[in-house]
C-alpha cells in the first residue's frame, strides 16, 4: 500500500485563493514530496491547465472568478483524461451542491479546515488508483527518514539505522498513522499480535527507543508524544 509519501513526484495543481491557507497546505504537499502548482483564480489555472500536467488536482469550491465546479466543468470540456479532483469546502456547504459536485465529477471532497493526515491519505488513495505507477508499494518518505518495507531497512538521510523487528514494526505502523492517537493497548494488539495490558510497558521501551534512534524530537522536525493514560502521537514539529 502507497501511503502517506511517495517515491516519485507526482505533480498536483492546487487552486485556492487564500493565500495565507494556502501556504500552510504547499509545505504539507511538499514534505510529502510532491511538486504543487498553486494557482489563485479559475481563470488562471485554466490557462495553464495541460492533459498531462498535472496527477490530481485540489479545487476550493469558492474562488474569486468563476467556481471550482466551473473549472472542473470546463477542464472535462477540453482534456482527453480527467485526474481525480478533491474540492476543499466550507462548512457551510449545502448538502446538496456537494452531491451535485460529486455527480458531475468529483473524486471527494473534504471540509475546512483539512487536517494533515486525512488530507495525504485521501490523495494517496486516488493516485494508487489512477497512477498506481506513482506508488511504491515497498518504499517510503517521510522527509529524511527512508522507509523500505521489503527489505525492512529504515535511514536517515542516506544513513542506515539498526532497528529490531519490532521496533521496525512500531516505526512504521506510526509513521503510516501520523497525528493519530494510538492507544498502547491498541500498539499492543497490532504490532505484537497481543492484548495483555500488562505488557504494555513493552511499548514504552520501544516508543524510547524509536524516538532516541530515529531522532522523533522538535529539533528534527517531529514529535513523537506521551498523551496521559492515553497512548501515544506522532507529529510533524514543523
Amino acid at each position: 500500500m502507497c501511503i502517506l509519501e511517495t517515491v516519485k513526484k507526482a505533480k498536483i495543481a492546487f487552486l485556492e485563493d487564500d493565500v495565507h491557507y494556502a501556504a500552510q497546505i504547499i509545505e504539507w504537499l511538499k514534505q510529502a514530496n510532491y511538486e504543487v502548482g498553486h494557482f489563485i483564480t479559475g481563470m488562471d489555472f485554466l490557462k495553464n491547465f495541460s492533459d498531462a500536467q498535472y496527477d490530481l488536482c485540489i479545487f476550493d469550491c469558492s474562488l474569486p472568478d468563476i467556481s471550482g465546479a466551473d473549472v472542473m466543468g470546463s477542464i472535462k470540456l477540453r482534456s482527453n483524461k480527467l485526474p481525480p479532483i478533491i474540492f476543499l469546502t466550507g462548512h457551510n456547504k449545502e448538502e446538496e451542491d456537494i452531491v451535485r459536485m460529486m455527480e458531475s465529477g468529483a473524486d471527494d471532497y473534504l471540509i475546512k479546515p483539512v487536517s494533515r493526515p486525512i488530507l495525504l491519505v485521501r490523495i494517496n488513495a486516488l493516485l494508487r488508483r489512477s497512477s498506481p505507477d506513482l506508488c511504491d508499494d515497498n518504499f517510503s518518505e517521510f522527509g529524511a527518514l527512508k522507509v523500505d518495507t521489503k527489505q525492512r531497512k529504515v535511514s536517515i538521510d542516506g544513513a542506515d539505522i539498526k532497528l529490531t523487528d519490532k521496533e521496525f514494526d512500531l516505526a512504521v505502523y506510526f509513521l503510516r498513522n501520523e497525528g493519530a492517537l494510538l492507544s498502547r493497548v491498541h500498539l499492543m494488539q497490532v504490532v505484537w499480535g497481543s492484548s495483555a495490558e500488562v505488557e504494555t510497558r513493552k511499548v514504552d521501551v520501544h516508543v524510547s527507543h524509536l524516538r532516541t534512534k530515529l531522532k522523533l524530537t522538535p529539533e528534527y522536525g517531529w514529535k513523537l508524544t506521551s498523551i496521559y493514560q492515553q497512548g501515544y502521537r506522532l507529529e510533524r514539529s514543523q
